[in-house]
């Protein structure tokens, strides 16, 4: 009975830990088209602009307006993408490289 319950246990500990590592994907039949704003103002010399982003909420994408960041040394700012996959397109978010 012991080895069942721990066999058990560990058993939902892994589920959890993939769980866990999902990326998130939700995928659209069609990308969305990306709203049209005026980027405004560098608020400093250094400042690096972060692309806005798609975001999945209540069943569908909305986007979330870029904005200005501190440079990270060393690294680049990489633009978010939507990715072809299985069921149409998912949005792949950007991220510093």
């Amino acid at each position: 009975m012991k080895t069942l319950a721990k066999t058990g246990i560990l058993l939902a500990l892994f589920g959890s830990l993939l769980a866990s590592c999902y990326g998130g994907y939700y995928y659209v039949r069609t990308r969305p088209a990306e709203p049209y704003y005026i980027r405004p103002a560098s608020p400093y010399n250094s400042a690096v602009w972060i692309d806005g982003e798609w975001e999945w909420n209540n069943g569908r994408y909305s986007y979330i307006g870029g904005h200005w960041e501190r440079p990270r040394n060393g690294r680049v700012w990489v633009r978010g993408s939507w990715h072809p996959g299985p069921s149409g397109y998912a949005w792949h978010r950007g991220y510093w490289r």
